[in-house]
């Protein structure tokens, strides 16, 4: 970037916060209008890029300290709050896979069974991706995926990823696919830990994943297969790769029999990831057992139990060193941004103001809460959208006397999707060689129809099915 451009976004910043608190303040109130500008402030960074997107998640911090617009205390918890811990108990519970080549044999498995043609290769990436982040950091599924499939490509004999019409839809049913399938589980990113920490303030009781996963489940089919039959239409004509499962079926050979050492990091996995889903067993014997803990408990097992060369699996150095410090601070930024809206008294003003838009709750309601929520997705990324959306969504449906569940649910299934900028995970497969032109122009029309999905699966289920609106203690 150039320093004239740089030094102008920079100064931009600011100047937006400054012009919210001389115009927004007799709307908003002025400790409302301040937070509010600090939002636009930094969704301004984040898609600008002045700084680096970690930088600016620590706004929230850095102007509050001059101008207490809320206690600060509040602000600086959400940097290591329950939600933190989850992130980085999970990182320390997948980090040994590197090192004892679970994460590649998971990933080869998976991928062994793609056949030459361009429809199979998207079928199997798009899917793969979607189910493996819905269990994983979509960050951590990215990383993993793109440069397995950049190999593949090498395989076949494509080293120009920006130029190959073979690479280009690849790549996008990762980045795509990826954050699809976020939706899927809780566990599909810190985006997802944001919206169950507002919901579980909001009712006073903690959340179950089991809820999550019964009401999603539909919805999740139905994008899986709309976001596979459109790409599919876009890209599937493509001829053929030569040799791509042979290559896979090759690479899981060569890998062997499962080690010692990745039956035990496998193992642990699978029980943190049961116990998280079967909290409601326990929940009364072992009520400060979250999932957040769970994961801490396991991960930190790595440290003590040894691996086949009699050292631990995981060492603090080298945690310190891949832990995505950026990314938790990202998140931190993130819910830090929602508690100011909130406790600033911004979140309730802004419902204030929706609700006088003669909206009832009904399919306008619907329609608007998807698309405020996609856009801040698609302008920064889904944790944001999440810390940004979801307070306002929750304080306009208890302004309106209305069941907030339905529609935290609906907003969640709209942030959960990620298309048309290389930012956030999908800036990954664009350092790979991805095209970002191409992704912006088969982005456009993802994007128009997983909004539309949102818009008719919410009001259609919240006619139909009147538990979607309700939890496990209810």
């Amino acid at each position: 970037m150039k320093a004239k451009k740089r030094f102008l976004y920079l100064l931009l910043g600011p100047t937006i916060l400054v012009l919210c608190d001389l115009f927004l303040s007799d709307i908003l109130t002025n400790p409302g209008a301040r937070a509010v500008g600090v939002l636009l402030w930094m969704v301004f960074w984040w898609v600008t890029r002045p700084v680096h997107m970690t930088v600016t998640a620590l706004l929230p911090i850095l102007v509050n300290a001059l101008l207490n617009i809320v206690p600060m205390g509040s602000i600086t918890a959400q940097y290591f709050s329950d939600s933190i811990i989850l992130i980085f108990g999970s990182g320390l519970l997948t980090m040994p896979w590197a090192s004892t080549g679970l994460d590649k044999r998971v990933a080869i498995k998976i991928l062994s069974v793609i056949g030459p043609s361009m429809r199979s290769q998207i079928i199997v990436w798009l899917f793969a991706s979607m189910l493996v982040s819905s269990i994983l950091p979509n960050v951590a599924v990215c990383a993993l995926f793109t440069p397995i499939a950049i190999a593949m490509l090498a395989a076949a004999g494509i080293t120009d990823i920006k130029s190959s019409s073979h690479a280009t839809p690849i790549l996008l049913a990762i980045g795509w696919g990826v954050g699809l399938g976020g939706v899927g589980t809780p566990l599909g990113g810190a985006m997802n830990i944001a919206a169950i920490s507002f919901i579980e303030e909001y009712t006073g009781h903690e959340f179950m994943y089991v809820d999550w996963v019964v009401r999603i489940a539909p919805y999740f089919v139905l994008l899986g297969i709309i976001s596979l039959v459109l790409m599919l239409v876009m890209y599937g004509k493509h001829s053929p790769l030569d040799g791509t499962k042979e290559y896979f079926h090759d690479a899981y050979a060569k890998l062997g029999k499962m080690k010692r050492d990745e039956k035990i990091c496998g193992t642990l996995f699978v029980i943190a990831l049961l116990g998280a889903f079967t909290r409601p067993l326990y929940s009364n014997l072992l009520p400060g057992l979250a999932p957040a803990y769970i994961f801490l408990i396991f991960g930190c097992l790595s440290f003590i139990i040894t691996n086949a060369k009699k050292l631990p699996f995981l060492t603090w150095e080298n945690a310190q060193e891949k832990t995505m410090w950026g990314m938790m601070m990202l998140f931190g930024g993130g819910l830090a941004l929602g508690r100011m809206i909130n406790d600033s008294g911004a979140g309730n003003a802004i419902a204030e103001i929706v609700s006088q838009m003669n909206m009832d709750g009904g399919l306008t309601t619907i329609i608007i809460f998807t698309v405020f929520a996609r856009v801040i997705s698609e302008l920064t990324n889904s944790t944001v959208a999440a810390a940004v959306s979801i307070p306002i969504v929750i304080g306009f449906a208890v302004k309106m006397g209305l069941n907030p569940i339905p529609y935290w649910f609906i907003t969640v299934m709209a942030y959960n999707a990620e298309f048309l900028l290389p930012i956030s995970v999908r800036a990954i497969p664009v350092a790979y060689g991805l095209d970002t032109t191409k992704m912006l122009k088969g982005g456009i029309p993802m994007t128009i129809v997983t909004t539309i999905l949102v818009v008719i699966f919410g009001y259609v289920v919240m006619q139909i099915w009147p538990g979607f609106g309700e939890l496990s203690y209810m």
